[in-house]
């Protein structure tokens, strides 16, 4: 019967090929229209068969719910059918003549038989079988039944919205919260996900009920495109997934007509924002529907600007034709009162708003900035702005970043949203600078570049320069905001790549920078920046990082020297009084302490990968101790490499830091990443000695004292399931501390035997030398996709070329692992042999593709 059931529109005829894109995008309205056209033929062939399948019968009706009663059926999706009777004592053999035709042809089928009474009490108690017969469509047989059904299923809709509307808003919250935000999601669920087709929905749904107008103009059209997206997923993918995954993209934006996948998420964060809007303002209506009935509350919140039932609106008498400032103004009160804009306020805004004058007035800028200086509350009044074109009038350049896709995992908003997010979180920070004002506005354009081609930091300098004499700051303020936008990354880069022990670098930062209040304004938005940016890329160890490069830079800028390196803690010193090639594992937590020597660090980090266990965290540091020396003795082993208070190691899964959240290590494990200082040797390949034993990194460039004492701590949990048994851990690292577990051949082993899931295409690695970093040290940077055991691979590579790392830097972005390590020959200087150099390049570059 698969000739019978939906014709060439089913699974067997309208789906194409898996992975077979269109070779030219025909033209998007053309592409539409089609797929539109499509969804309409194959709802009226199913709607013929249908009807031929259940003939003439008396007291029943076949009712089509879900998207074919909407006559919204894309390939994918399934059939959802309604089988209503008159109390017939032959229904079952009915439905069973119905239901079989429809299974053999392959469609999917949900479906159900009842009575009108039936149907009714299900749809007062089920939520989504209310939904579903709110729009039912009838399709054949008594039409009498169907709309008999429909009024009353309706009438009971309304009569229990009180309770049932609350109820309806609390399942798209927890939707919400499992499928995240669909203008802002790498890859969506075009469905369920805030902001996508279920959500337009429930405005249907709450319009049903006859409290809320239904979808606007604005929401249909955004509508619209989400169903062309599906349908056109479904039909290149042939099944009836509703996540567009990355490897997809591009074929469903060609089917679409669109130029490329970054097309087709700009189009969707845009469809999607504007349902997320109108869905907001029906959910407000919502909770004053079940609010108990209170006194009506108006004050005024500033000049011309009103609270009225908790909404935002102009006075009586405000005149936004006559008061350019009055939108700025009004936006201002409802962020710092913590109230939504009235959506009539926004559209009254829209309509009438003079332009303001250039440069602009003071209290147009005062009230910008009192907007940002809100807080979270800003966002949601800056959507609304946006939704109705005030912010592209307001500033221009807004268009260029406006809805636009990062397309990477580290990023979890669009360009324009970050910037929002970011003015947001640097509220919290305006007690710590000087001039908060260019904070707050510095971090709404810091990013503000990314809408042209280049270096967006260079780009958005100029255009922040232009900006900010368009928002009537001084010349000077013009020059400081300049600075914030072209260096906003500064800090942090430095801070994650860079040797903060070395005087080039804090030097260089200073001669940058040249301001205190430019860098105190910087480092309060990096912060800003990571929170915004997304959990990848901010955490503590990276907070603790730029706040030291701050403090550094700071001192310079103030005329003293830099600060030096804080002496070890008490009990790190205790813990390293116990050398000599101890192990203890508990639990998670991993020590191990045994005579310095190079290559100690890879190993035990090779180790863990060994036994699948991902670093969340790990510290290491090097002491002179006369343990060490005595077990240098025994052993007759050469000198160590260095010593030093941190290091790092490569971990097999995750990311983390000790104690923190971000994802990251202090001393990696088989795939934790993080700072590093000397891990060719387990320790910096150091120089002077400092207080307590202490080797400085970054002096004399010469090896430690014999007898120094490693300990290197590692929080380490399973990569998945259950954890490997502490003694056999324990063994291995005794046996890797003795010489006699070859590491490097079980990974290799152990590898071979691993077949890698075929991924989407990444950009091939990277590796650059960089000589003007350090005085003491060649600067290697080394871009890659991340991977477990990468960290130590880069490290056994460069062990093979004689090199040794006096210090590194890693860092993880997503899936991308930006690691610099300060690498010198085997006499402790910069490399300056150029077949080395060519040589170490390649070494690494094989390791890491």
């Amino acid at each position: 019967m698969a000739d019978v059931i939906g014709g060439t529109h089913g699974p067997a005829g309208g789906v194409a090929l898996p992975g077979r894109a269109l070779s030219r995008p025909p033209a998007t309205a053309e592409a539409r229209a089609a797929l539109g056209a499509a969804r309409a033929d194959r709802t009226r062939d199913l709607d013929r068969d249908l009807a031929r399948l259940l003939g003439a019968e008396a007291d029943v009706a076949l009712v089509a719910v879900g998207s074919h009663g909407r006559e919204e059926l894309t390939p994918g999706g399934d059939l959802d059918l309604v089988l209503l009777h008159r109390d017939r004592s032959d229904v079952s053999a009915l439905a069973d003549r119905l239901w079989y035709p429809i299974w053999d042809s392959g469609q999917r089928l949900d479906h159900s038989v009842r009575t009108p009474a039936e149907a009714r009490a299900v749809a007062r108690e089920d939520m989504k079988a209310a939904l579903g017969l709110i729009s039912a469509r009838h399709i054949a047989g008594d039409p009498a039944l169907t709309r008999g059904l429909r009024e009353v299923v309706l009438a009971d809709w309304r009569a229990d919205a009180r309770r049932r509307l609350p109820e309806l808003r609390e399942m798209a919250r927890s939707r919400w919260s499992r499928y995240g935000e669909l203008a802002f999601l790498l890859e969506p669920d075009l469905k369920e996900s805030h902001g996508g087709l279920r959500d337009v929905h429930a405005i249907q749904a709450v319009a049903a009920a006859w409290v809320a107008p239904g979808p606007t103009d604005a929401v249909k059209a955004a509508y619209g495109l989400l169903l062309d997206v599906r349908h056109a997923l479904h039909q290149h993918t042939g099944r009836g997934g509703d996540r567009l995954v990355l490897q997809e993209q591009d074929a469903v934006a060609a089917a679409l007509g669109l130029l490329d996948a970054h097309a087709l998420l700009r189009a969707i964060a845009e469809a999607a924002r504007t349902i997320t809007y109108a869905g907001d303002q029906v959910w407000r209506t919502v909770a004053r529907l079940s609010s108990p009935p209170g006194r009506p509350v108006r004050r005024p919140l500033a000049d011309g600007v009103v609270e009225q039932d908790g909404e935002v609106v102009l006075a009586l008498g405000a005149d936004p034709r006559r008061d350019p400032v009055l939108g700025l103004r009004a936006a201002a009160a409802a962020a710092q009162a913590g109230l939504p804009l009235a959506t009539a306020t926004v559209e009254r805004l829209a309509e009438e708003t003079a332009p303001l004058p250039d440069p602009w007035p003071p209290d147009a800028r005062d009230a910008l900035v009192t907007l940002l200086g809100a807080g979270p509350p800003a966002v949601g009044v800056w959507e609304a702005l946006d939704q109705a074109g005030l912010i592209v009038r307001l500033l221009p350049d807004w268009e260029r970043v406006r809805n636009r896709p990062q397309r990477n995992p580290v990023h979890t908003y669009t360009v324009d949203r970050h910037l929002v997010e970011t003015a947001a979180r640097a509220a919290a920070h305006t007690r710590d600078v000087a001039r908060p004002d260019l904070l707050l506005v510095g971090a709404l354009l810091h990013d503000i570049g990314k809408g042209w081609p280049g270096d967006h930091s260079r780009t958005g300098a100029v255009m922040a320069r232009d900006l900010g004499r368009r928002l009537g700051f001084d010349a000077a303020d013009v020059r400081a905001l300049e600075s914030i936008v072209r260096h906003h990354l500064l800090l942090p880069e430095t801070a994650t790549r860079r040797d903060l022990d070395d005087p080039v670098t804090i030097e260089t930062v200073a001669q940058t920078v040249g301001d205190p209040v430019v860098l105190e304004t910087l480092a309060a938005l990096a912060i800003a920046d990571g929170q915004a940016t997304g959990p990848a890329a901010w955490g503590a160890w990276k907070a603790r990082l730029v706040a030291e490069l701050a403090r550094r830079v700071a001192a310079v800028l103030a005329g003293a020297p830099p600060p030096v390196a804080p002496d070890p803690a008490p009990e790190q010193l205790a813990l390293a009084r116990h050398g000599g090639g101890a192990v203890r594992v508990a639990g998670s937590r991993i020590t191990v302490v045994a005579p310095d020597r190079p290559g100690l660090l890879w190993q035990a980090a090779g180790v863990l990968a060994l036994h699948r266990l991902a670093v969340r965290g790990a510290r290491t540091a090097s002491w002179a101790t006369a343990a060490g020396a005595e077990a240098a003795r025994a052993t007759g082993r050469p000198e160590p490499d260095a010593a030093s208070g941190r290091a790092e190691a490569d971990g097999a899964g995750g990311r983390g830091e000790a104690g923190g959240v971000d994802g990251r290590t202090e001393a990696g494990g088989v795939d934790g990443r993080g700072e590093a200082g000397g891990v060719d040797g387990g320790t910096e390949a150091g120089g002077a000695r400092g207080p307590a034993g202490r080797a400085e990194t970054g002096r004399a460039g010469g090896r430690a004292e014999q007898g120094d004492t490693a300990v290197l701590e590692f929080l380490a949990v399973p990569e998945y399931g259950s954890g490997p048994d502490p003694a056999a851990l324990e063994a291995d690292l005794r046996r890797v501390l003795a010489g006699r577990l070859d590491v490097a051949a079980r990974l290799e082993r152990r590898a071979r035997s691993y077949r890698p899931r075929k991924g989407v295409p990444v950009p091939p690695p990277r590796v650059i030398l960089l000589d003007d970093a350090s005085d003491t040290a060649t600067v290697m940077e080394v871009r890659a996709h991340d991977r477990p055991g990468l960290l130590w691979r880069i490290g056994h590579a460069l062990g093979s070329c004689g090199v040794q790392v006096r210090a590194a830097r890693v860092e993880t972005l997503g899936a991308e692992a930006v690691d610099v390590f300060y690498v010198v020959d085997d006499e402790g200087r910069p490399l300056s042999d150029r077949a080395l150099r060519e040589t170490i390049r390649e070494a690494v570059l094989e390791v890491v593709r």
